[in-house]
């Protein structure tokens, strides 16, 4: 397989657009890296370049170590599989999958070995025979795939593959995709705006936002250490709240002051929050750092619900102080009602704090790699 470096890669259209500025991003041999960002953040963009479908503007793209930047797509050893699938209808499975061999004259019996192998990890087997219309969404992804697999190449590039699928599906085919990785022990690029998948499925995730790389690291990196507020929001689900406080010193003890209650940081985070004294900064924590308790304790705070949402193995909660809103992630076992006032007690070994005007980290992002 392949070793894939961006290297201070842009992409500008007319106009002075840059649908990418600056990426810097190494996908090593092996691995499975998401690209997640919301819509319109050069995540896609990105691939294409790889792709070699969108030209590029600046920088240097270089796989196995030799620059593709003027490389067509063919010539890079690379497969694509797209949102839409992209099968001939006309065509049944196994000419779909053949399809590219048979451009390349390929040998018969090697096309044959080739599909058949596919079509096996795929088990898609008992469809060769059909065409794309005979087939479920789910079905027809999973010819997109082998079409890819038939091809042995050097990177498996993915355009956000399950986004016309039902969610239940979806579920199932990130494992699929997930287990295909494990199998071929392939170099994957996957593009996608679910931030779920990038979790369930990455070694590595690239987040990013306004065509800049926000920050790189794994999964639970990211989840435990955002470099900044949005990606503090944007990784986990239900995302991070953020309540504007503003820390005091009373008695020598550091305050975070909300309005409506304060709370003492953890002793941990004091010597970082100690320079906002008098300043407001974001608190971050996140819902499932929010415990129900019953009674008033030191820490707790009280809030008003506005929204229930049951979900079975736990609920979500949407609250309101005075002035600020905010979700908890808790356990099935009490009955909440709208309108009830309860109190929590955020985790606060958990929580994050962001600086007002750069809404940078003011935590030190232990393990996380940033840009």
């Amino acid at each position: 397989m392949a070793k894939v470096e961006l290297k201070g890669i842009s992409k500008v259209y007319e106009g002075n657009v840059r649908a990418v500025d600056d990426a810097n991003i190494v996908v090593e041999d092996k691995e499975f890296v998401v690209f997640v960002g919301p819509s319109g953040c050069g995540k896609s963009t990105t691939l294409r370049m790889v792709a070699g479908l969108e030209d590029i503007t600046e920088g240097e793209l270089l796989i196995d170590g030799e620059r593709m930047n003027d490389t067509p797509p063919k010539d890079r050893n690379i497969a694509m599989v797209f949102q839409n699938y992209a099968l001939y209808p006309h065509m049944t499975v196994y000419d779909n999958m053949a399809f590219g061999l048979r451009i390349k004259k390929v040998e018969k019996a090697e096309i044959d070995r080739r599909v058949h192998e596919a079509a096996r990890i795929l088990d898609i087997e008992k469809f060769l025979d059909r065409k794309p219309k005979a087939l479920s969404g789910g079905q027809r992804q999973r010819v997109a795939v082998g079409r890819a697999i038939v091809r042995n190449p050097k990177v498996f590039l993915f355009d956000e593959p399950l986004s016309n699928l039902d969610a239940k599906l979806r579920v199932q085919m990130r494992a699929e995709i997930s287990g295909l990785h494990h199998r071929l022990n392939a170099t994957m690029i996957y593009v996608t705006h679910d931030q779920v998948e990038a979790m369930t499925m990455a070694s590595k995730i690239v987040v990013m936002k306004d065509g800049k790389v926000q920050q790189i690291g794994a999964p639970l990196d990211l989840y435990a250490y955002p470099i900044n507020k949005f990606v503090a929001g944007f990784i986990g689900s239900p995302p991070m709240n953020f309540l504007a406080v503003k820390v005091s010193e009373s008695g020598g003890s550091i305050v975070l002051d909300e309005g409506s209650f304060t709370i003492k940081p953890d002793a941990s985070h004091v010597p970082d929050l100690k320079k906002y004294v008098g300043k407001e900064v974001f608190f971050g924590i996140r819902p499932e750092d929010l415990a129900y308790t019953q009674s008033p304790q030191p820490n707790s705070f009280p809030v008003k619900i506005t929204v229930v949402e049951p979900l079975g193995a736990d609920v979500h909660l949407w609250l309101n102080t005075p002035t600020q809103s905010l979700v908890a992630r808790t356990e099935p076992i009490y009955r909440f009602k709208i309108d009830e006032t309860i109190n929590l007690i955020p985790k606060l070994e958990k929580a994050r704090y962001f600086d007002k005007e750069t809404e940078l980290s003011i935590l030190p992002n232990k393990g996380a790699l940033s840009k």
